[in-house]
């Protein structure tokens, strides 16, 4: 029966309650289950490989900004080799002149640049003031023999060798450093001869040997001939001769240019050469005059 309308129905009155029973799992269906499976992984793999990429990116960018990158074995050695070379230009600019470093179009303004820098310091002089002008002497160099005739009474002690009856000591000219003559520690009694350490003495004249061998006096290894040459006594007398020189002995005969031993430095003697004497009657003469004046070729 249906009510009418503009009336009100009555509610229900109260039915009895009914307790429902324990909830039992309800499953979804399989296709629902399925479906959700892949919402939830639902991700594309193209995606996580993207971010991956922008990660690695990533991290490479900051390790750039934050660390060096260390230099590879390959530009050590280049740095290495980069050292040596520029110390070795610097080794050849300190020791090698420059001129030798420069161009030939340096070397060609070189005479141009002093010709410029000289230019203005030309002066001209008229040509009265140069004839007018001092001329300095030349200067001339002179033996040890001419600075001895200049210190002592102007002795000339040039000579030349003779091959006579009486000849000088030696077959050849040879420098004289001393003469006769009076000297600040004494009396120089004979003529100093310097041909040399080593150099051979010969006789002077025939005569006979007096005395040989070493002599304490100042002599050293020495040699003293007596000759008679034009009924005069005379003796020559060879000192400072090297030690163990001479093979001459006290009574031998001596002839004129006989060897008598070797230039030395023995006794009082300061540099090797030989001290020669001439005794007149057992008075020192000049030996130079006396040689000067009787040493002579036939």
């Amino acid at each position: 029966m249906h009510p009418r309308r503009g009336t009100t129905p009555a509610p229900p009155g109260p039915g009895p309650v009914v307790i429902p029973a324990a909830l039992a799992p309800v499953e979804p269906p399989a296709e629902a289950v399925v479906g959700f499976r892949r919402r939830a992984v639902s991700v594309p793999r193209k995606t996580l490989a993207h971010r991956r990429a922008s990660l690695r990116l990533g991290r490479a960018v900051r390790s750039a900004h934050t660390s060096p990158q260390r230099p590879t074995t390959i530009g050590s050695k280049c740095i290495s080799l980069g050292v040596l070379i520029i110390a070795g230009a610097l080794l050849v600019g300190s020791s090698v002149p420059i001129n030798v470093l420069g161009t030939e179009s340096s070397a060609a303004a070189a005479p141009n640049a002093a010709t410029a820098r000289t230019a203005g310091q030309t002066l001209l002089v008229p040509a009265g003031e140069i004839e007018g002008a001092n001329v300095r002497d030349s200067f001339d160099a002179i033996s040890g023999a001419e600075v001895l005739a200049l210190k002592y009474s102007g002795a000339d002690y040039s000579y030349s060798a003779t091959s006579g009856a009486v000849r000088w000591p030696f077959p050849s000219v040879v420098p004289i450093t001393d003469g006769f003559g009076p000297r600040g520690s004494g009396f120089h009694k004979g003529t100093d001869f310097v041909p040399g350490e080593g150099a051979p003495i010969y006789a002077i004249a025939d005569g006979v040997a007096v005395s040989s061998g070493y002599d304490d006096s100042g002599y050293g290894n020495h040699v003293i001939i007596q000759h008679h040459l034009g009924g005069v006594n005379i003796k020559s007398n060879y000192a400072h001769m090297a030690i163990d020189s001479s093979p001459i002995v006290a009574g031998q005969p001596i002839k004129v240019g006989d060897f008598l031993g070797l230039v030395g430095d023995t006794g009082i003697s300061y540099g090797a050469h030989l001290h020669f004497e001439i005794y007149i009657d057992d008075v020192p003469v000049d030996s130079f005059e006396w040689l000067e004046a009787n040493a002579v070729n036939n």
